[in-house]
């Protein structure tokens, strides 16, 4: 039975990710975003509790990134495409502009079937990790329930969101070296950039709640190529 744990929550994953698409599409992206967090949860431990009871199958393998792919791939592309209804449509562009939420889609598969077959993602990440862009995506209708005018001006910007999106799904298959955190030791040496990005983060969320996701995703990236540039 044991070896079928992983597999259950790696299925309340891909639950999770149904259930947001479902939000999404009716507008109501704060529970779609809050989907987003619940399947990244899932998608933690079912990895965890794979190692903990060493309950490693090929099944469990492919099962995780087809639930990746709806809740980290399928789920932040209807986000982003409902963010682009709710901004200023530009004319004939904007039909061309909006379907472009779906590159994140595109991309993510991309993503996960490259981690797949990648020998050298065993430790860390090549490129930025599906869960960390939908983390992302999932902040940004948060941002906007915190009313901050400034920063809704740009989110709902239809130009920032092609911008965001290409960006964004360009860096989950760039060839750049990103941590994982995965410790597999507590010691201080081992995990101190780890351990950075966990405090930085908890500091940033406190002071700053959803705002702070995309600086966390900035210092994620700046530390890796530190971390990576020492070694």
């Amino acid at each position: 039975m044991k070896k079928h744990i992983p597999n259950f929550i790696t299925c309340l994953n891909l639950f999770s990710g149904c259930i947001g698409i479902v939000y999404a599409f009716k507008g109501d992206l704060i529970i779609a975003g809050y989907a987003i967090l619940v399947a990244a949860v899932f998608d933690f431990f079912d990895g965890m509790l794979a190692r903990l009871l060493k309950a490693y199958s090929d099944i469990g393998k492919e099962l995780d990134s087809l639930a990746d792919m709806v809740s980290f791939g399928v789920l932040p592309s209807v986000i982003v495409y409902q963010l682009f209804l709710q901004s200023p449509q530009v004319g004939n562009i904007s039909p061309f502009l909006n379907l472009s939420a779906f590159l994140i889609a595109v991309f993510s598969a991309l993503r996960l079937a490259k981690f797949n077959i990648d020998v050298r993602q065993s430790e860390n990440f090549i490129g930025l990790p599906t869960p960390a862009n939908a983390i992302l995506i999932a902040s940004l209708p948060m941002i906007l329930a915190q009313d901050n005018w400034f920063l809704t001006a740009y989110i709902l910007n239809p130009f920032f969101l092609f911008i965001f999106s290409l960006g964004m799904s360009i860096l989950l298959v760039t060839e750049i070296p990103l941590i994982s955190l995965k410790f597999k030791s507590l010691n201080f040496n081992d995990n101190l950039f780890r351990y950075i990005l966990v405090v930085s983060a908890i500091i940033l969320v406190l002071i700053f709640k959803f705002a702070a996701v995309p600086i966390i995703i900035f210092i994620y990236i700046l530390l890796s190529l530190i971390q990576f540039k020492l070694r």
